[in-house]
């Protein structure tokens, strides 16, 4: 019985959405606060610019991840299927590519590291190092 409780919490979405991922950005990024939704704009390339005017870079981890499929349900509401199924979408139709994805945790954070405007995510409780902070999702 207690098991199925312990199943149960775990896969209650409010349980996944603030253990399982971690936002983060390169440390000269002003924000400090984003909103799921705001993030998911910028993954859907929707919003493509931070409010200093620089350019949003999204980064994803690959499609096989626990990372990713926690982020996907909890920012965008749908899973990683649907998201690459929008993609494929907007391939076909000329109208735009999906975020470049890294193998890794460490992949996202060298990625984020070197590029100002790059947004990312990492499995909750990574140690992010310099040059990358985590951002507050409310």
């Amino acid at each position: 019985m207690a098991m199925g409780l312990a199943a149960l919490l775990l896969a209650s979405p409010g349980v996944a959405q603030t253990q399982e991922y971690q936002v983060v950005v390169h440390e000269a990024n002003p924000s400090s606060n984003v909103t799921a939704d705001e993030i998911s704009r910028m993954f859907m390339k929707r919003t493509t610019r931070w409010a200093d005017g620089g350019s949003v870079v999204p980064v994803d981890l690959a499609g096989n991840s626990e990372t990713r499929d926690a982020f996907s349900q909890a920012v965008h509401g749908r899973s990683v299927s649907a998201i690459k199924a929008y993609w494929q979408r907007q391939i076909f139709s000329g109208r735009g590519f999906p975020p470049e994805e890294m193998g890794s945790d460490t992949a996202v954070l060298a990625f984020v590291r070197n590029n100002p405007g790059a947004i990312g995510y990492v499995a909750s409780g990574t140690s992010v190092g310099d040059g990358v902070k985590v951002l507050n999702v409310n």
